[in-house]
């Protein structure tokens, strides 16, 4: 079974809600893309101002939670300078998956910093995120230090919408060969017929944003794009 996960790119906690409730009760994972203006061009909550950041400190302190944490698991893709602070203060927010990118200046402190938050019933778990023109030498760098890998299918990443980068097809069915065990996930660029090539690739898990929330029926759109999917 291949799993769709929303992404939910939104500069507000308002907006981020919003987005939730547009696919509550069809999926019980999300990802939320976070984005410091740094790493990538794009801003996103909490970095969209300091009201935003305000609200992310209660949630890192406990004080309060996600908009609606009990539906959903919380998948944080970390496309930020500092991934070491911010993967922290991630697994206070309460994440059960933390994305790190390899290219990001502290990627390898930031995985070996969550180690002893990794695992177990109750840790979290943990990717590295490559990008679509790697190669799965990258990996080795990181060794043991990452339960699963997120292939990025666009090649500038920060923003929903763009077009699917062929490249990423190629580095996932390297990855699955080299690494068959591997959990793969593919994120960006994806619609009905590249979810279906990522899928024959060797992705099982698809992380989609623009087709199910640009639809005037986004839990429609997630449905049917898992369905598609998984008509074999």
């Amino acid at each position: 079974m291949i799993e769709i996960v929303p992404a939910i790119l939104e500069v507000s906690l308002a907006d981020i809600k919003e987005r939730l409730l547009q696919v509550r009760g069809a999926v019980r994972a999300v990802q939320l893309d976070v984005v410091d203006g740094v790493y990538a061009r794009n801003r996103t909550w909490p970095y969209a101002g300091a009201h935003a950041q305000e609200e992310f400190t209660h949630i890192v302190a406990q004080e309060d939670g996600l908009p609606l944490w009990e539906e959903f698991d919380f998948e944080i893709d970390l496309m930020v300078e500092h991934a070491r602070l911010e993967s922290a203060r991630w697994v206070e927010a309460g994440a059960s998956r933390i994305i790190v990118h390899a290219d990001s200046p502290d990627a390898r402190e930031s995985l070996e910093s969550l180690q002893m938050s990794r695992g177990g019933n109750t840790g979290i778990k943990v990717g590295v995120a490559l990008a679509s023109t790697d190669e799965p030498e990258k990996l080795e760098t990181f060794d043991s230090l990452y339960d699963f890998v997120q292939v990025m299918g666009i090649e500038h990443v920060g923003s929903q919408g763009n077009p699917f980068d062929p490249r990423a097809l190629a580095l996932v069915r390297a990855l699955h060969e080299r690494y068959p065990e591997l959990s793969i996930q593919v994120d960006g660029g994806i619609g009905e017929d590249h979810a279906r090539e990522c899928a024959d690739a060797g992705a099982s898990r698809l992380v989609v944003g623009s087709t199910i929330f640009t639809s005037i029926d986004p839990r429609g759109a997630l449905e049917d794009l898992r369905a598609a999917v998984n008509s074999r």
